[in-house]
């Protein structure tokens, strides 16, 4: 209680609030505990449920929340690891017998894909099973060198033996997820003495050509002495000869030198008149030169005012028509496009009204055939029907325009031979000459219904008419 109050806890809070705060206290402090740093000299190895399919996680040189229960961790050391391979009785390519005393530095790789291997197969192990292990592999790889290799080339090319030994033991060790750091091979020796012998030889090799070397310069001495000698006597009569020769030289180039001097005289009086008639010539013909300068640079402005003058606005009227044809040909084919546009669719409205009126027409008469029970005939005499009163209109309008002033019909009283009189022959013949219904269909093929024949009564009836009548 004591504790708790030095805490700054309120003891006067109910026991399930105190509770709930240690509860939760404890459990901050384990999630606290559960959260694992790695070192950089160690890699961490989370294993349990860690998801992706995999074993488990390496990290290096990270931090990780280990989940209570479903996950664990350990450290793989990446300290170094030396290990003395000490190979013995090795057969080489020419099947004889060398020994290759040796010194391997190893450590675990912390590349993504070898360190998951030494998660796999090294965590759990102690640094001499580690060591053991990375041993074997290392003499079995070594041995598969040696073979592969003759004695002159693991002797006298020790880069290639060694890169050899490097790639085939890293090749192995990154299988259990370990690196190759280091080799340092001490020696290499062979029981028949073989490379005793490749030894002795290269020394007597040495000697013999220390002893040849050094007699070619005891040789090379006792010549050089001759020959300084000889090159002493030599110079000293040419010393002598050349004194007098120089006597004689020295005499001679004085002459010289006088009959020099006098050309050279003679020499600059003539180059200095010739170099000054040049001077004049160069004078003269800078000044020509000026001249005709003047006289193009003259000839080129008068050229250029006289195309400023006619040819620019020669070039300028002539682009000019040549704008305006361009602009009345565009304004003509877009006039002759529009005319063309407006053609066409005129055309295309007016092939649009008489489609529309003939579709209607034809619905209209495929209405017609269904109200006549699809009976063509029938269906003509109801367009017919439908027409008779514009048909008997044009039968009137036949004789109504007749213009008659004056008709005079004698009437002898008697009866013809229908029993008909004058009168009325000449107002039936009259009538008669308009078509009647009958024709008219008969000229359409056709047979006029009975209801519209009706009966001629004139012929049941006599007409009491007068004999002498005047229509006027």
């Amino acid at each position: 209680m004591n504790y708790l109050q030095a805490q700054g806890f309120d003891l006067g809070l109910p026991i399930a609030v105190i509770v709930a705060i240690l509860f939760v206290f404890v459990f901050f402090i384990i999630l606290i505990r559960r959260y694992k740093r790695c070192p950089s000299d160690r890699i961490l190895v989370v294993y349990g449920k860690v998801g992706g399919g995999q074993s488990a996680k390496c990290i290096h040189g990270g931090a990780a929340f280990i989940v209570p229960v479903f996950q664990d961790y350990q450290f793989l050391n990446l300290t170094p690891i030396s290990i003395e391979v000490n190979l013995v009785n090795a057969l080489s390519k020419q099947n004889i017998r060398v020994n290759v005393p040796s010194r391997f530095t190893i450590g675990v790789s912390t590349e993504p894909g070898v360190m998951q291997n030494a998660a796999e197969r090294l965590l759990g192990l102690g640094a001499q099973d580690v060591q053991d292990l990375a041993k074997e592999i290392i003499f079995g790889q070594l041995r598969l060198v040696v073979a592969s290799m003759d004695i002159e080339e693991i002797n006298n090319d020790r880069d290639k033996f060694l890169t050899n030994i490097s790639k085939s033991v890293e090749t192995e060790l990154k299988k259990v997820g370990l690196k190759l750091i280091n080799v340092n091979i001490t020696d290499i020796v062979d029981e028949s003495g073989y490379i005793e012998a490749l030894g002795k030889e290269a020394a007597a090799h040495a000697i013999n050509a220390a002893r040849k070397s050094v007699a070619e310069k005891n040789r090379d001495g006792s010549i050089g002495e001759a020959n300084a000698v000889q090159d002493q006597r030599s110079q000293v009569a040419a010393a002598n000869a050349q004194a007098v020769e120089g006597e004689n030289t020295a005499k001679i180039a004085v002459a010289n030198s006088d009959s020099l001097r006098r050309q050279r005289e003679a020499e600059a009086g003539r180059v200095a008149i010739a170099s000054e008639k040049v001077q004049s010539a160069k004078a003269l013909q800078e000044s020509y030169a000026a001249e005709q300068e003047a006289e193009t640079a003259r000839a080129e402005r008068e050229r250029s005012s006289q195309m400023a003058d006619i040819i620019i606005p020669a070039e300028i009227d002539k682009r000019k028509v040549e704008i305006d044809a361009e602009a009345e040909a565009e304004r003509i084919r877009r006039r002759a496009k529009g005319e063309a546009d407006a053609i066409l669719f005129k055309a295309q409205a007016e092939a649009q009204g008489q489609f529309e009126v003939l579709t209607k027409q034809a619905q209209g008469l495929q209405e017609i055939v269904k109200a006549a029970g699809n009976n063509s005939k029938d269906a003509v005499l109801l367009l017919i029907a439908d027409k008779l009163p514009e048909l008997v209109r044009l039968q009137a309008e036949a004789i109504k325009n007749i213009k008659i002033d004056k008709v005079t019909v004698w009437d002898s009283g008697n009866n013809g031979e229908n029993g008909k009189s004058s009168t009325a022959n000449f107002l039936s013949g009259m009538y008669k000459s308009v078509p009647p219904l009958q024709e008219m269909f008969n000229m359409a093929g056709m047979d006029l219904p009975e209801y519209l024949k009706g009966k001629d009564k004139a012929e049941t009836q006599a007409p009491n008419l007068p004999k002498q009548k005047e229509a006027e």
